[in-house]
């Protein structure tokens, strides 16, 4: 399913971006969120592939299929369709919201310091509040939290046909102690794959349903088995997450991925990274972006992920990345204009 043209345009903007932003790592996913076909794929660094015996394991592995991250921001989309689809919550809901609530052993707060203040689910989302994202997952409870997560594919491999895919890590419901039930919601203490996170936004894309992506469409001639499908949400409910992600776009945290003439949707991310003596690191964060385009008549979705960069926030410098690579897809594809 890779095309080689969609490939280049992805390596090169992933090792344009690794380059700018001093990033440890950096991965991308391009995906048609109908068929689950995977388009593009890329890490980088990257290497020699005719000069294996000279390189090390680490820089073999396909990230996006091997690897686990802590998603931060982007989860939040689990969370609000959790929550929109058992009724507990509208898109016009609204909350009072603190700049910081204390849970359990920890302080949430939100990215940016600010006076109390109320917002809507949907503003919430655009503006990716942590306090509000709590406050709807309270909401929720964390039992149905746990079945949303199971639902969307999370703690279970996608069945891609790629060797060595993780399932993420996904505690259990009864090992959600102290603040974890208040943390996972805003996508911490949950870890997931880069190609787990791209189908779950293809499945709001998709109208609700999730394809298995999948690289293979035909062995010797033969038709590779037909990739799995799940109904997630309902069609409206993912067209009331669809509008919200654009708004993240058109006035929220990724106005950086607007693309001119066209619609897009999306959400940013930025996580701590987990410290491996326990708790988080200060200085450490991934970075990331994931969206939708066109957002009336969804062609694509295309995530991009730093590890590690100097700027930190996702809006900033996986957005911009995201852009490039959308821009150059569109072209390409001679997809028209929808704005």
């Amino acid at each position: 399913t890779i095309d080689s043209a969609i490939q280049l345009y992805v390596q090169r903007v992933l090792a344009q971006a690794q380059k700018k932003w001093q990033a440890r790592s950096a991965s991308a996913v391009v995906l048609d969120p109908h068929s689950g076909e995977v388009l593009a794929m890329a890490t980088a660094p990257t290497y020699n592939a005719n000069d294996m015996a000279e390189t090390s394991p680490q820089l073999q592995r396909n990230r996006a299929v091997t690897d686990t991250y802590e998603p931060g921001s982007t989860f939040k989309l689990v969370t609000v369709a959790g929550a929109l689809s058992t009724g507990v919550v509208s898109p016009q809901t609204q909350f009072t919201l603190p700049y910081s609530i204390k849970v359990a052993d920890t302080t949430i707060h939100d990215s940016h310091p600010r006076g109390t203040e109320t917002m809507t689910v949907s503003q919430i989302l655009t503006q990716s509040s942590n306090v509000g994202a709590v406050r709807i997952s309270q909401r929720l409870g964390s039992e149905r939290l746990a079945e949303w997560i199971k639902r969307f594919g999370f703690g279970e491999t996608t069945g891609i046909d790629f060797p060595s895919e993780s399932k993420g890590i996904v505690l259990p419901r009864d090992q959600w102690y102290g603040s974890i039930a208040s943390t996972i919601p805003i996508g911490q203490g949950i870890a997931v794959t880069p190609i787990q996170l791209a189908a779950a936004y293809a499945a709001i894309a998709n109208n609700g349903v999730w394809v298995q992506p999948r690289l293979v469409t035909s062995i010797g001639g033969k038709p590779a088995p037909a990739p799995k499908r799940r109904r997630v949400v309902t069609p409206a409910v993912a067209a009331q997450l669809m509008t919200m992600l654009g708004s993240v776009v058109d006035k929220g945290t990724g106005t950086e991925a607007e693309i001119p003439h066209y619609s897009v949707a999306g959400k940013t991310g930025t996580a701590q990274k987990p410290d491996r003596y326990g708790g988080y690191s200060s200085s450490k964060y991934v970075a990331s972006f994931v969206g939708i385009v066109p957002a009336s008549d969804p062609r694509l979705v295309i995530l991009v992920i730093l590890d590690e960069p100097s700027t930190i926030w996702g809006g900033s410098v996986a957005a911009p990345a995201f852009k490039e690579i959308a821009l150059d897809c569109l072209r390409y594809l001679e997809v028209p204009p929808d704005r």
